[in-house]
């Protein structure tokens, strides 16, 4: 099946919990499972605190650390899938990035397990270490030290981890696809315990050729859908009712999952401005100067194209690393120049990701950094190659905006050729946004 189909809309449910909760004005109705709309009367009506919703089910040092922190009223996602996520009922997440899905899938995690067994009962999937890093961050500051969180993220720390995985096995891992099945395999800890999967930017994994066998191991094989609850999470899911279907058909889930689709009708926050500036191949370094010198954002994330093989063999340098050195030496800005690859080894990722947190920086990077990379100060997105796909648009655009309750304006701007703008036009149609141009010859003062 193609890659594409796997981010979807989730239907089908047993009393009393609608198979589809949707916010949208009508809801669509998926054969063959019954779906119907959650009302926004109730929405209103719902509880007021995130402590309301969750009415006793989610360990209460457990909400006092989300308290401390400043989670005390729930966002929609939360308000939606908490009652679905603390029932124990298999979920789909399906929200708009920054919308608060991590926390509240971790909360189900934290309602599920017993702190006090020893045994491996949670388990959540990422597609990259910088994701993992983070939705760790935040299980340990949850945890509060009352139960352990290990992160399997890196394939050089795996033989140190193994030992420590049979010596006091954690109650919650959170791991990349790679790394965990690369443990199961070696026999260092059983999944028989599980109680909860969670597997984050599903639709990213399941499209990726490198990791959807191992996935799909991790659904079928490691655990069986009817002994855990299983929980998908992203913002996009394409061919959604096909996804629903294949959830059910291929036991990825049980028959009663439930969909929780938040804002369908339009995918991106409505706080973001888009533009786009029409300008040749030679002219974007320095139209990119202009931009930064004009827009003095407070953080940035520059988006480049990954380095294709061809330009590889050819000695050429990278994107990223064109794009660095131009900064590098004609940026006069305060922020500092920093750069993420994939390529980069995980030490080299680690220190990157960790310099740019809490602080103003301008990040140049490849699309690792568009899935699930939460850096909620970042305040200027700059697409300085166009994305190839709409959907790679929308997790690009989705790392700006993500101040917890913020409508502040944030930007995201995107260098295109002539030849490129219809490309970029069918993504907003796609996505229901409006990019406003930018004219070149009256914004930009520079030499060639």
């Amino acid at each position: 099946m193609a890659a594409a189909a796997y981010t979807a809309k989730l239907s089908g449910c047993t009393r009393p919990l609608p198979s589809t909760l949707s916010s949208s004005p009508r809801a669509t109705r998926l054969a063959p499972f019954a779906s119907r709309s959650r009302p926004r009367a109730l929405l209103a009506a719902a509880a007021a605190t995130l402590r309301e919703v969750c009415s006793g089910r989610v360990p209460d040092h457990v909400l006092q650390r989300a308290e401390d922190v400043g989670y005390t009223s729930p966002t929609e996602v939360q308000e939606q899938s908490l009652p679905v996520l603390l029932s124990g009922q298999d979920c789909i997440l399906h929200a708009q990035t920054g919308s608060g899905k991590t926390l509240a899938y971790l909360l189900a995690v934290f309602s599920a397990i017993d702190v006090g067994r020893s045994s491996v009962q949670a388990l959540v999937i990422v597609p990259t270490r910088e994701l993992g890093i983070q939705v760790t961050k935040v299980a340990r500051l949850l945890a509060a030290k009352t139960c352990n969180v290990m992160a399997l993220l890196d394939g050089g720390m795996l033989t140190r981890q193994k030992s420590w995985l049979k010596a006091k096995p954690p109650a919650i891992i959170v791991a990349t696809v790679a790394s965990l099945c690369q443990m199961v395999e070696k026999r260092a800890f059983s999944l028989g315990s599980i109680k909860v999967l969670v597997i984050d930017e599903v639709d990213f994994i399941f499209g990726s050729s490198k990791q959807v066998n191992s996935l799909r191991k991790i659904l079928n094989s490691y655990t069986a859908a009817s002994s855990r609850q299983t929980v998908f999470a992203s913002a996009s899911i394409p061919q959604h009712n096909r996804f629903v279907h294949d959830c059910v058909q291929h036991k990825w889930t049980k028959s009663d999952v439930v969909h929780v689709h938040v804002n369908p009708v339009q995918p991106m926050p409505s706080h973001l401005r888009h533009t786009y500036v029409i300008c040749s191949k030679k002219e974007r370094l320095h139209v990119l100067l202009s931009l930064l010198e004009r827009d003095a954002p407070k953080s940035v994330i520059i988006f480049v194209a990954q380095q294709s093989e061809k330009s590889k063999r050819a000695g050429n340098p990278p994107p990223s690393t064109l794009v660095v050195e131009f900064l590098r030496t004609e940026y006069k800005g305060i922020l500092e120049v920093l750069v993420l690859e994939e390529d980069m080894n995980f030490n080299a990722r680690a220190t990157s990701f960790t310099e740019v947190k809490g602080k103003g920086f301008l990040l140049v990077s490849t699309d690792i950094a568009s899935r699930g990379f939460d850096l909620p100060q970042t305040s200027h997105i700059y697409n300085f190659d166009l994305p190839k796909t709409a959907t790679d648009y929308l997790h690009r655009a989705g790392r700006t905006g993500r101040e917890p309750f913020s409508k502040s304006e944030c930007s995201v701007t995107t260098l295109i050729t002539e030849e490129e703008h219809f490309v970029l036009q069918r993504f907003q149609n796609e996505l229901k946004f409006h990019s406003q141009q930018l004219p070149l010859e009256s914004m930009f003062t520079f030499n060639l």
